[in-house]
């Protein structure tokens, strides 16, 4: 099985790529940093292809197309790329930056992955790591919450047009919670998981093609209990 990770330098995606390595697949792990990914393509020669991909610049739909004829074909695309701050104050500078990457980066991704699906016909899955902040909005990370809520609908409208196109492709939207890594670094946010616990829950959904995955079952429950805050006494709680 051949996959692509976008995302995969550092954090959720790289955990994600050593899990499935060891596991035999062949991927194409691409990020900006592509320096980082020397180690493990050098672990593991004959299974990994590496190229820089800034999911901000117009040219990275073309690289992600490399990287598949590369690897003879993809399976799997995961989306593990993303930016994102505990932005109480509002910088403007890190919500824009959220916005573009989370937003058109995340947009010109999918499609670059829906059209490679829809043109060569194969049996495919397209996957992302969203984040539970798309469910309500979160004041200390508005820009994070506003485009993780795009990634779900895009997702969501995604698997409608699939069908419609008639192709033999699935989706999941992972969402997990807060995840210790350095976007919630200094934050007060509560039940931080471990990014390889993470990744291992992310890898048993790939494999059952779940369409939605809440890791873990707390915040599935949390979700469920913000699901029924009437709105006006959610935005007077204080995160």
């Amino acid at each position: 099985m051949n996959a692509i990770i976008v995302g995969a330098t550092s954090g959720i995606g790289r955990e994600v790529a050593k899990i499935l390595l060891q596991q035999g697949w062949n991927l194409g792990l691409a990020g900006r940093r592509v320096e980082m990914l020397s180690d493990l393509q050098t672990a593991f020669p004959e299974q990994v292809r590496i190229a820089r991909i800034d999911v901000c610049d117009p040219s990275a739909a073309t690289t992600w197309l490399a990287l598949a004829e590369q690897l003879g074909g993809v399976d799997l695309y995961l989306h593990s790329s993303g930016v994102g701050w505990y932005n109480p104050e509002l910088n403007e500078e890190k919500e824009l930056a959220t916005a573009v990457t989370n937003g058109e980066g995340f947009i010109r991704m999918m499609n670059v992955a829906y059209h490679y699906f829809k043109q060569t016909k194969r049996r495919g899955h397209i996957a992302a790591i969203s984040s539970i902040a798309g469910t309500r909005g979160l004041g200390p990370a508005p820009a994070y919450s506003a485009t993780k809520k795009l990634q779900h609908t895009y997702l969501q409208a995604l698997s409608q047009l699939s069908r419609k196109d008639g192709l033999q492709l699935s989706f999941t939207d992972i969402r997990p919670g807060f995840v210790r890594t350095d976007f919630i670094a200094g934050s007060n946010f509560p039940m931080q998981m471990e990014v390889a616990d993470v990744a291992r829950a992310i890898v048993r959904a790939l494999k059952r093609r779940q369409r939605i995955v809440t890791i873990d079952w707390r915040y599935r429950l949390l979700v469920a209990i913000w699901k029924l805050i009437p709105r006006p006494l959610w935005e007077r709680i204080r995160l």
